[in-house]
Formats: structure tokens, sequence, C-alpha cells
């Protein structure tokens, strides 16, 4: 009996390991599957009157945007330092159902305060919310640029919130990333952490500066490039892991008259699958032409791992550092889907169409300013399996390039 219940007992070790082993071949396969975009369409935009309010707040400048695949519902926060109500996200409802976005199709359901440690509202520019991610039920991710301008100058942050907005933990910023007031160091005046997503399997947390750091060499310009800083977290536990550069384009079209203000700068990235795949979304404003906003696909796969580089530019030879920035293709111009952009910031996917294309949604910020609109934005687009490359789908995951 003794010797029956111990193969009983080991028959059952060997399935279970069975089991293990099968789950975590299935799962490492998935995880090596890199995706890529071969298509898009535009399914419409909805504008949101300047002067709707909610709930006793202005509804604008809003910046980021994140899917609830549970709730289905989005949270969209505000680029708002407390300054014309407290810093907030909202909750929104839209209407993909008939596969086009029309009136009607954006509904407004909540707002949330953010709170800050103490359970406060956070003071006026103490905070500049521009990315938000949920990464699963209750955990719900805020990035702040920062605000080097300020006095004293106001540190860029990724930090959790909970579901009722109430901050509860803030992720380590690497020092280069910190303004120390002399605007020779860490991130610029309204340049800083605009961006935040996730890997699918929420197993990591990426933010971008829209350019370059201060001592890493020029912003975009007519002429120059700029070399933005991608900041990959890892979740578990909560520390940086990585960084990698990622060339931002020079500004696509002159401001008209030539002396006039013009940027471009990166101002979103979308996880889109677990081997480094994103979406980043760059949007240029020059005056007298007004915005451009183009969808890139990128990768860190082979990318240069510069969190060991504290400065990526020689000012006395105008020498960038020599190191290997993130890929980087084309997707698509808004302009050609026929899409004429506002000022857009933010950008989530959402549900998977009835045909198999994955949405895409983008809203704009508009500054509060009369001239500007307040965009949703849907996009189908048709997402692959990359080719494979020395037969495999992609290599290990690239966040972890170069450690």
């Amino acid at each position: 009996m003794l010797f029956q219940s111990r193969s009983r007992l080991v028959l059952v070790l060997l399935f279970v390991l069975l089991v293990v082993f099968v789950s975590t071949a299935v799962a490492g396969k998935r995880d090596s599957e890199r995706l890529t975009v071969v298509g898009t369409e535009s399914l419409g935009v909805v504008i949101i009157p300047n002067d709707f309010i909610f709930k006793d707040t202005a509804v604008g400048e809003l910046s980021g945007i994140t899917w609830d695949r549970n709730r289905g519902v989005y949270y969209v926060v505000a680029d708002d330092r407390s300054e014309v109500n407290d810093a907030r996200y909202y909750t929104v409802a839209i209407d993909l159902s008939d596969g086009s976005l029309d009136d009607g199709d954006v509904t407004f359901v909540d707002v949330t305060t953010m709170l800050d440690e103490n359970r406060k509202p956070f003071e006026l520019d103490t905070v500049d919310p521009e990315g938000i991610v949920l990464v699963s039920s209750g955990r719900l991710f805020i990035s702040s640029e920062g605000g080097p301008g300020a006095t004293p100058p106001t540190d860029p942050f990724v930090n959790r919130f909970n579901v009722v907005g109430k901050q509860n933990k803030a992720y380590p910023v690497p020092a280069k990333f910190l303004p120390d007031g002399t605007e020779t160091f860490g991130v610029r005046e309204n340049l800083g952490f605009e961006s935040l997503t996730s890997s699918p399997n929420m197993r990591y947390l990426m933010t971008g500066t829209e350019n370059a750091l201060a001592q890493d060499g020029p912003t975009s310009t007519l002429d120059d490039e700029s070399m933005s800083r991608i900041l990959v977290y890892d979740m578990n536990p909560g520390r940086p892991r990585a960084e990698y550069v990622y060339i931002v384009s020079t500004i696509p079209v002159p401001p008209d008259p030539p002396d006039s203000f013009a940027d471009n700068g990166l101002v979103e990235l979308v996880g889109l699958d677990n081997t480094g795949t994103m979406i980043a979304m760059e949007r240029s404003f020059a005056v007298g032409i007004g915005n451009t906003i183009k969808l890139f696909e990128i990768h860190t796969a082979g990318a240069t791992n510069v969190e060991g580089i504290e400065d990526l530019y020689d000012e006395d030879t105008g020498t960038p550092a020599d190191v290997v920035p993130v890929s980087k293709e084309l997707i698509v111009d808004l302009a050609d889907l026929g899409i004429d952009p506002d000022n857009v910031e933010g950008m989530a996917l959402g549900p998977v169409l009835e045909d198999g294309r994955q949405t895409l949604i983008l809203v704009s910020d508009n500054n509060f300013r009369s001239t500007q609109v307040t965009q949703f934005i849907a996009l189908a687009l048709d997402i692959e399996h990359a080719p494979e490359v020395n037969g495999k789908h992609g290599a290990r995951s690239i966040y972890w390039a170069g450690r």
C-alpha cells in the first residue's frame, strides 16, 4: 500500500510538472511572437465642444488615454496642473459597435480627482499629468511631465494610483531625468514624460521624454533630430530596467512666417507585443500650418541600453554618443487618412472589431484655447505576425536587451 501511494504521488507530481512545462512553453512562445501593423483606416472623428462642462469640471487638455477591457470604458487624463480644476481623469464610454465613430458615440461617465500620498488633491503646479495606463484592475499609472521652470523645479514622475484616484506608490526616476534648475540638466520645460504604456503581459512599464534631456543634445528643429529617452520599468519590483534612445524626427513642415514657432516631439507610446514592439506617436505643430501627427512602429531589439550613460551629447564638438537607437518605421501620417488633426497627444488600444482588426483611439489636448478642439479619433489597425527571422518570430524580450 505504501508503495502504491508513493507511486500515485510520483505520477501526480509528474503530471503537474508536465502541465507547468507545457503552459510555460506556450506562454514563452506567445511572448516571443512579434507583431507588426500592415494597414490603417480611419473609423471617424468626434469633436467635444470647448464649453463642455462635466460634473463641475471643464473638459479639455485631454492628454492621455487607456482602455479598461473589463468595464468596457476608457480613462482619459487631463493635462491640468490643478489650474482650471483639480488634477483629474475622466471615465469615458466609446461606442464602436457598428464599426465607426460618430457623433453621440463618446459619452463622459465620471470624473476622478487625483489625490497625492496624503489623500489630498494635488496643489497648483505640483503635477503635470500627461500619460495614463491601466495595467490591471485597481492598478492605474499616471506620468507627470515635470516642471523645470517652476520655483523650485518639480520632478517628473511615474506613479501608481488606485481606483479612487489615490496615489499609492511612486516609482523611482533616475537622477539624469531630474531638472536641477540650471536648464542644462534633466527634462526640459514641456518636454518631459509625455507618454506612458505597458507591455501586453503587464510586466513592463514604458515612458519617454518628448525631446532630448537638456544634457543629451538639441531639441527637434527643421534641421536637427532629437535624442529622446525611453525609460523601461520592471513592474516587479517597480524599478527602472533599461533606457533606449528614440530619435525624434526633424520638424516636418516649416512655420509661416518662417521665424514663427514650430516643434516636434514623441508624445505617446503603445505597447503592441511582449518582444518590445511599440507604436510611437510624434506630434508636430507649426504656426500658420497646424499639426502633423505621425505614427511609427518601433522596436527596442538590438538597441543600446543607455541607462549607464548620463550624457548622450558632447556639446564642445556637437557629437552625439555612438549608440544604436530603437528601430523606427512610419505606419501612417493622419493627414493621409483624410484626418485634420488638432494637438493629438493620447493613444490607446481598444477592442477588436468583428472583422478582426484592432481599434486604436487617439485624443487631442485643446490647451483650453478657443482656436483648438478636443478630438476623439478612432483608427482600425490590420496587425499580423512579423516575418520570421532565422526561424523565429522574435528574440527574447527586447526590454531585457543590453543587460
